[in-house]
């Protein structure tokens, strides 16, 4: 699989459990926009086959380096930064993974039956939209996602990006996140809020904002059904680094707040 056809499969998968991805991107045309990717965001269990470890290989097949890392000890995430080197346009790839022995006991044993499945190793077409789990029941998914709602989405939504990123440096009718924010706004898209609106400084050099998840129906393991998380969409501004070129990297304390994006709302 080429990287056109890899981004062509995690797109599709993408706007079937997110509807509001098609709306914004078709807001945005009529406004005469060319909407380009800035990242995708992919989330795993550190489990060999299927960690960090082995998604560095099979982004590689694909034309990917790892180029940074990064923790986030309060939700028990570590996670790498990949990008096509010498070529900005290429989305970056944002890869994460759930420390499992740092939950509690219960948790641990959640995830280890509803991931019995796994075999083998993961490949780009699971990437691309593939439940290879046991489904949980509805109180498993309730109690892992009391401990880390990143373990509920995951251990419901399976493997496909949890997110693309429209790059705001690309667009010309819109120049600035805030923009970006008041058209969302003005068309009642649902904005994460967590820590403001708006996530990082210029002094970061990097600004993003996102959205809340849609919200997909999901049938348990015990029969029972409910609406879940799905995805959502953000948006990146990045400025100029001490080379004149534009930022490539993450913000973890932004980040951090980002992932919330998939959580249960009250």
């Amino acid at each position: 699989m080429n990287r056109e056809k890899f981004f062509d499969s995690l797109w599709k998968q993408y706007v079937s459990v997110t509807p509001q991805a098609r709306g914004i991107q078709a807001l945005l045309r009529r406004r005469g926009e060319e909407i380009i990717n800035d990242h995708v965001a992919f989330r795993t269990f550190d489990i060999q086959g299927f960690d960090l470890e082995t998604v560095t290989d099979l982004l590689a097949e694909i034309g990917y380096e790892r180029f940074d890392s990064y923790v986030f000890p309060d939700k028990h995430l570590r996670a790498h930064a990949y990008r096509v080197p010498i070529d900005h346009d290429t989305p970056k790839i944002f890869f994460s993974e759930l420390v499992r022995a740092e939950l509690d006991s219960d948790s641990q044993a959640i995830i280890e039956e509803i991931t019995s499945p796994l075999t083998g190793e993961l490949t780009l077409k699971n990437l691309a939209g593939t439940y290879l789990f046991k489904r949980p029941t509805i109180e498993q998914y309730s109690r892992l996602s009391d401990a880390s709602e990143y373990a509920g989405w995951l251990a419901t939504m399976g493997y496909q990006a949890n997110h693309f990123t429209v790059n705001v440096n690309r667009l010309r009718t819109l120049d600035s996140i805030a923009g970006v924010i008041d058209l969302m706004v003005a068309n009642q898209y649902p904005l994460n809020d967590i820590g403001g609106i708006i996530k990082g400084t210029p002094s970061d050099l990097l600004v993003q904002a996102s959205t809340f998840a849609d919200h997909i129906r999901f049938e348990f393991e015990d029969g029972f059904e409910s609406d879940i998380p799905s995805c959502f969409y953000e948006f990146a501004y990045r400025f100029t680094d001490s080379t004149g070129q534009p930022f490539q990297g993450f913000i973890p304390t932004s980040a951090n707040v980002i992932f919330e994006s998939t959580d249960r709302q009250p």
